[in-house]
Order: C-alpha cells, then structure tokens, then sequence
C-alpha cells in the first residue's frame, strides 16, 4: 500500500483515521517534537483532506479537489509520517498492542490512536441502497453524485439538518427542483433554536425550495433498478431523480467496543482523550466526552474544532504534557449567501434572545442556561459571534434586554459582567 515502509509492521503511535482528527495528532506529534514513528492509516485512496467543502464548493464544482488537502503530499514524507491509505482496522488486540486490518495484516503499535470518525446513517426504509441514493460523507460520495447530477432534475433531500440544507442550497443553485423531507417539525431541531430554524426554512423556500416538515419517509421507489422518487408516510409518492440522505453519522468504533473498550454511541474518552483501554486514545466525531459546555454531559462533537483540538489534547498526553481538554466549541454553516456561525452548545437552554432583525438577515439567537450565555448561533454577524465567545466561555449572567440592544457591543457587555464577577 502507498507509504508502507518496507516490512515495518509496528509504529510507536498508530494513528486509525485520516480525517482531520488523525491528521492534526499526526501533525501536533512533530510539532510537539515527538521523535518516534508514526502511522497515519485511512480507509480512503486519498491524502488527508477537508470535509465541509464537499456539501458545499466541492458539490458545487466551484472547488478542485487539490484544494481540499490538508498538506500537499510531499508534507507526509517530511515529516517522516507514514501514510497507509485505502486501508480499514477490523479488529483490535490491546494485550498484543496490535490491530488487522481488512486485508489481513496485522499492524503493531506502541499508542494507537483512534479517529475513525463515523459512516453516514443509511435511511431506515426499503430502498435505501438503490442506485441515486447518496450519502455525502467522503470524496467518493460526492463524485458520484456530480456525475449523476448530469442528468437529475429533481432531488429529495431526506433531513434538514446542516448537511442536508447545504446540499440544498447547492443544489437549488445549480438548477435542480430540490425538496427537503424533515421528520420533526422544523430544521436544524438538533441544534438550533425555532427562530433560526424558522428563518433558515423561509431563505430556503424563497429560492423555490419545498419544504416537508414533520412528514416520514416509508420507502425509496424504484424504477430500472434506480431511486424513482420518495414515498411519504402517508403513501404520498414525491418523484426524484436522486435521493440524498443527510440524517447524520454512525460512529466508527466497533472494533473498540468488541475489544472492551467503554462506550456506545461513541467510545467514551478522558479528558485527556483517553479510552478505558490501556495506551489507546479516542479523538474528534467518534470520541464521547464530559464537556462542560454541555451542562457537564457526555456527548460527541461532530466538528472540525473538535477534531483539531482534542487531536492537540491527545497529542500533549502522548508526549508526556498533559493538559484536559476544555475549549469552547464552535460551528458553522454557509447556505446561499449567508453564514451561520455557531458558539456554545444551546442543548437544554431554557430562554433565548433574539438580538437583531432576521428580516435583515443579520442577527443573533443567544442562548440562556439557568440566566447565564451557554450559546449563540450568529447569521451573517461574525461581529456577534467573535464577541460572544467571551459569554460563553466565562458562562455571563448578563440581563437579557441588554442582549437584544444592537447598540450594545458583547465585548462591552462581556467585560462589565466580569468586571462584576
């Protein structure tokens, strides 16, 4: 395989995953000045890459691939990183230290570090393996579905959550009848308040987009062997070219759960990011953690802050610096020409401010948490967002009229309720 070295069958730390998680704790290794070897294992041909341009700029053509990657390829070979691509671990051995991967070999580690990430969730219904069913997870996806874009003039998008409403929004640009099926009664549910929500559907409704909101998908039709449309919950048939399924992700980590490690929906990390076994790590989408910002649950961030940070984290306790891992996480999304920005975690808020007009399109939901800032989702107001890291991150108690007032900066309003602190 590409960058094997040789015979070497074991490294000092083997890094399973080559997202953006596994390639960060490969790159803050050196740069922490760990000297030993490092294997950087994917399950994709390709070099290390980034994710959120491929519902978005690479979806739309308006990205080369090239400008995608991480680090020219040269950048691994420098490092002295090896880089074992289009391979997958199957199985882990914590007594041996040793994992096999899907063509049988076995590979021997020191530390082995798991950043798997996670595959997208199938939809739940008869047909969801057809032909013009796709997932947008990965180059591959992508490719597939840009060649098949030739000829669709209606897609389904099944899943208003952030994935599936940037497809959208691409899709409708480039000319295509796009619907949005949504189970719950609104978009972006998960994460966002109803204001956000509500906005986002009336952006996406203005540019001709249909939206299906608390209505069930119960099977993918099929014509030629092909997705043919969508039939609804209530028998509705929606006619589609292609399907696209954005309902989020499954978590890679059954080879360490079949191995003892801790976990379910994830596999449950320290602060440090360390699993319950011994000398292996768990990092970025697939990683359960206790984060504070979540009222001290134990949750998985599905982001690329929380790739590149835990991975620094995981890297500081292998070279012997441990630090726990406490950052304020953070989002985003570009639909049309507007940018979602998001700080904090707003699960569990019980009151919200709107700040602004979202006529305007420019505003801001802040969320409260027994009085005090625990998130804000900023629409095209990156002032608000940059600012409001500060409420987050020190959990203000701040009066909620003052919020809302445009004519108050956060900064100011940041720094008088520490000040009273």
């Amino acid at each position: 395989m590409p960058g094997l070295p040789g015979a070497t069958t074991r490294f000092d730390v083997l890094i399973v995953g080559a997202g953006h998680a596994g390639a960060h704790l490969a790159m803050s290794l050196r740069q922490l000045g760990f000297a030993g070897t490092v294997a950087l294992l994917g399950d994709e041909p390709d070099w290390p890459y980034e994710r959120p341009p491929l519902s978005k700029d690479y979806l739309a053509g308006a990205k080369p691939f090239e400008a995608l990657l991480l680090k020219e390829p040269e950048y691994w070979a420098s490092k002295d990183i090896a880089t074992l691509r289009g391979r997958r671990v199957v199985s882990v051995d914590p007594a041996a230290r040793e994992v096999r991967t899907s063509d049988g070999a076995a590979l021997g580690y020191g530390v082995l570090a798991w950043c798997a990430g996670g595959t997208p969730r199938r939809l739940p219904c008869a047909g969801a393996h057809l032909a013009g069913v796709h997932t947008v997870r990965t180059r591959a996806d992508v490719d597939l579905m840009r060649k098949e874009l030739a000829t669709a003039t209606r897609v389904a998008v099944v899943g208003g959550g952030y994935i599936g409403l940037e497809a959208a929004a691409v899709l409708t640009e480039m000319g295509k009848a796009v619907t949005v099926i949504e189970m719950q009664d609104r978009v972006l549910a998960r994460v966002a308040g109803e204001p956000v929500s509500r906005f986002f559907e009336a952006e996406h409704r203005a540019r001709g987009v249909q939206m299906m909101l608390d209505t069930a998908v119960s099977r993918i039709e099929e014509h030629n062997g092909r997705a043919s449309g969508v039939r609804l919950g209530d028998g509705t048939i929606l006619p589609a070219d292609m399907v696209v399924a954005g309902i989020g992700i499954v978590p890679a980590v059954q080879p360490l759960l079949d191995a003892g490690a801790a976990g379910g929906n994830g596999v449950e990390v320290d602060a440090c990011c360390r699993t319950s076994l011994p000398d292996i790590y768990a990092v970025g989408d697939c990683a359960a953690h206790r984060n504070r910002f979540a009222d001290g649950g134990s949750i998985r961030l599905e982001s690329v802050q929380n790739a590149v940070d835990q991975a620094l984290t995981a890297a500081r306790a292998i070279t012997g610096a441990p630090a726990p891992y406490d950052v304020v996480p953070w989002f985003w999304s570009n639909q049309y020409d507007l940018r979602l920005q998001t700080v904090g975690l707003s699960t569990g808020h019980d009151a919200l401010v709107v700040r602004g007009e979202p006529a305007a399109r420019s505003f801001s939901v802040i969320y409260l948490r027994r009085s005090a800032v625990v998130a804000l989702d900023c629409v095209n107001a990156t002032r608000d967002y940059v600012q409001g890291k500060a409420l987050v991150a020190g959990a203000l108690v701040l009066d909620p009229a003052q919020l809302a007032d445009t004519a108050q900066p956060l900064k100011a309003l940041a720094a008088a309720a520490a000040g009273r602190a």
